[in-house]
């Protein structure tokens, strides 16, 4: 029967279980509380992958995700991605933070540096053991990748679970996005850094002049276009972004990021771009998230990944808490409230997992590495609703409190 079946059928099996189980799980399980779809998604995939199903089955893994199912999840995959990460770099408000700037800069400047430092540190103890630097890793990348990881704020995911926890349009939730967004920047600034390849360079500056020199005439023709005739533009901005980006050897996802930070929101009708954001994660998305738990390994020993896991987030969680506790000292927060700001900025997933699948991608890390770097993603994302909604509770004029 197997060999009967064609690659269409195989792929479509394989569809079947992306978008059937999770949501399974999820619906009946009853989850959201502890782990939002799209986490259960990235768990499923982490199952479905070659440590667990493929060892245990590894017949039925080999049929079902062969190189050419893989090949054809991956390509929508990718796509998926490029949208979603473009459309946080149109959501990007730098006005909002500019009108509060102190704020803003000490917030998300200790917020990303005491993790990026606790990480750092916790990668040089890692790099001590055999298996887990990549192979086209220098020592610093490999350290300051897995420090970033260990720092970084998954903005869109951000967004959902302060929706959930309904202080989205709350101030202490648009204070948050500010300091996130400011994060955000700073991610991809430095794995831009991280990718930068001397025998490229060349072609790396001159995509950057390029890119400047091309963009003020987009922006010119953006401006003078229809906002129905905007949507294709910025599809075609995409692409073109990530395939530039990715020729000079920068990764087709900080030319979608780029893409999107030089537009402005006010350009699209927010619902629709809302919409769009919404449909990518439903339709998209999960492929996405499961193909990245596809990508786990556990050759180095699952016990030896779960350690690092660990001390992983360990680094995270305390390096946000004790970043937003330092900033809430200088610019004295009431009770409770850097407590509150330190775990939400910790949520980490879809960014995350972006910035580490690129690191992968790039032979940063290995897949041990990338695997201990995702289950610390995904215990790090289930702590946040978790801990923070009875802190809301306990300190609710918070939520009331102005920016």
């Amino acid at each position: 029967m197997h060999s009967a079946m064609g690659t269409t059928e195989i792929f479509l099996i394989a569809m079947l279980v992306i978008f059937t189980l999770p949501y399974l799980i999820w619906r009946i399980g009853k989850t959201d509380y502890w782990a939002p779809l799209v986490v259960v998604q990235i768990i499923t995939g982490v199952l479905l992958g070659p440590g667990i199903l493929g060892r245990a089955y590894p017949d039925y893994y080999a049929f079902v995700f062969n190189p050419q199912v893989m090949g054809a999840l991956n390509g929508i995959a990718w796509w998926a991605v490029m949208i979603f990460v473009m459309i946080a770099g149109i959501e990007l408000d730098l006005k909002k933070a500019w009108e509060h700037r102190r704020e803003s800069t000490i917030t998300a400047t200790l917020a990303l540096g005491v993790p990026l430092l606790f990480g750092c540190v916790a990668a040089f103890g890692i790099l001590g053991y055999a298996g887990w630097k990549g192979a086209n890793a220098h020592s610093w990348q490999f350290v300051l990748g897995v420090g970033m990881a260990c720092a970084v704020t998954a903005l869109p995911i951000l967004i959902l679970l302060m929706e959930k926890l309904e202080i989205l349009r709350e101030p202490i939730g648009q204070r948050v996005l500010r300091y996130a967004s400011l994060d955000d920047i700073a991610v991809w600034g430095v794995l831009a850094l991280i990718l930068l390849d001397w025998e490229r360079v060349g072609r790396q500056l001159g995509f950057i002049l390029l890119f400047g020199v091309v963009t003020f005439g987009y922006r010119r023709l953006m401006v003078w276009l229809e906002e129905r005739d905007r949507w294709f533009a910025a599809l075609v901005w995409l692409a073109a972004c990530g395939l530039a980006a990715d020729w000079a050897g920068l990764h087709f996802m900080v030319g979608a990021f780029l893409a999107g930070a030089v537009m402005d929101a006010h350009w699209f009708d927010q619902k629709k771009l809302d919409l769009l954001r919404q449909h990518v994660l439903l339709t998209m998305m999960p492929v996405y998230f499961l193909s990245t738990g596809l990508r786990t390994n556990w050759a180095v020993g699952g016990t030896a990944v779960f350690v690092a896991a660990a001390v992983l987030l360990v680094a995270s969680v305390s390096g946000k808490l004790v970043g937003t506790h330092l900033a809430g000292r200088i610019l004295g927060w009431g009770k409770g409230e850097a407590s509150i700001i330190g775990w939400l900025l910790q949520t980490k997933a879809l960014i995350m997992i972006i910035f580490v699948n690129i690191l992968l991608d790039k032979g940063i890390v290995t897949n041990e590495t990338f695997t201990a770097l995702l289950l610390m993603a995904i215990a790090s994302t289930m702590l946040t609703v978790p801990v923070v909604y009875p802190k809301l509770q306990r300190v609710a004029a918070l939520v009331f409190k102005s920016s």
